[in-house]
């Protein structure tokens, strides 16, 4: 646990070092986000911090790769590497739209070059732990990836509407998927708990962790679509990653079906930006717009509109994330007699929340509704 805990904290210190960096060079190229009619920053304020966030994970990877302990997991074909291109890829494609705003198909192009570099590299989805399904051919597998990681990145995008949101949601599901994956590995081979998957998380976990003193309301930089679809890009990677990681069916983790637990957990650690994603695809192509088109009508878009505050439907929203991340996980780790109450309360009390307005600062309202259109083709991170 302390060599997870080493990377945490050093993905965390090196992203929270870059980000003045980063900031300063986003106001020089003009990676700025303006001030809309929707929007409730009332400054302009620079984007590209994915890119701070980036070099906190190569340089947590990097170090953990000399360190002993891990050294099978970076070896050629663990997946690591893979993952760590993937997003590299994915970063550069967010920076260049966050300065020069692509156009939504270039975009597309660049998410599917992306997936399909880190699924060249061996993160690929050969199997589906569910009901013994498993992907068919090479080609197929290859597609099947291209498109889950594509899904999960823009869903993570989608969410990446107000300050701390989508770092904040993805560093909840990613210690989640770090107790999953650690506890799995644990249970798996009691002498040596490393794992490719975990190593992973606990890097996403730390630049999450570095990125948001800088982010939470009010932010001093936006993550921007470099951070939004890279982070998406390596959550979706590690949950990749952990499904081949061991087979559930043959292990003792838990009383509760183990054997859904690896295509249910990675669901669960971001069912709050899937449900966003598919709600917004629904929205827009039953209005006739394309899946792209920006509106109002975000999960945090809602709570604000029912008069949370900014930090409010934040941490609304953390609540929900975490949840349904934890409830999952901890029925890997404890029987379901016990987590199936706990959770019911702590849904209960969650709905309670969320119909209750969480105030902190009056009259911090959103200023459009559904209809709302605006030019961009796509929301750009934490507006």
């Amino acid at each position: 646990m302390r060599v997870y805990l080493l990377i945490m904290v050093l993905a965390a210190a090196i992203t929270y070092l870059m980000v003045p960096v980063i900031r300063r060079m986003a106001l020089a190229v003009g990676a700025v986000t303006g001030v809309r009619a929707r929007d409730i920053h009332t400054v302009p304020i620079p984007r590209l911090g994915g890119i701070a966030m980036y070099c906190g994970l190569l340089v947590a990877l990097l170090v953990a790769s000399q360190i002993p302990y891990l050294h099978w997991v970076f070896a050629s074909g663990s997946g690591v590497w893979g993952v760590l291109i993937g997003a590299g890829i994915m970063c550069l494609v967010g920076a260049i739209d966050d300065i020069w705003q692509l156009d939504w198909y270039a975009k597309l192009a660049g998410q599917v070059l992306a997936a399909g570099a880190m699924a060249w590299q061996g993160v690929q989805l050969a199997s589906v732990p569910f009901m013994g399904l498993t992907v068919g051919s090479s080609r197929l597998s290859l597609f099947v990836t291209v498109m889950v990681v594509i899904v999960v990145a823009n869903a993570v995008n989608f969410m990446d509407g107000l300050d701390g949101l989508a770092a904040g949601i993805v560093g909840i599901a990613g210690s989640a998927f770090f107790a999953y994956s650690y506890f799995l590995a644990r249970d798996a081979s009691p002498d040596n708990y490393a794992a490719v998957s975990s190593v992973v998380v606990a890097a996403l976990v730390g630049i999450c962790v570095g990125f948001l003193p800088h982010n939470f309301h009010p932010a001093s930089i936006f993550m921007g679509d470099s951070g939004a679809l890279m982070l998406g890009m390596v959550i979706a990677g590690a949950g990749i990653l952990v499904t081949g990681q061991i087979d559930p069916a043959n292990t003792s983790v838990g009383d509760s079906f183990p054997a859904y637990m690896p295509i249910l957990v990675p669901a669960a650690v971001i069912l709050l930006p899937l449900i966003d994603f598919v709600w917004a695809v629904v929205r827009r192509l039953a209005r006739g717009q394309s899946p792209f088109h920006a509106d109002a009508g975000h999960l945090h878009h809602r709570l604000l509109r029912r008069g949370h505050s900014h930090q409010g439907a934040v941490l609304t929203l953390y609540l929900w994330a975490a949840i349904a991340s934890l409830t999952c996980v901890a029925l890997v780790i404890l029987p379901g007699k016990y987590v199936i109450p706990v959770s019911a309360v702590a849904v209960v009390m969650a709905i309670v929340v969320t119909r209750r307005a969480l105030k902190w600062h009056k009259g911090e309202r959103i200023k459009a509704d559904d209809d709302t259109r605006i030019p961009d083709e796509n929301v750009v991170g934490d507006d």
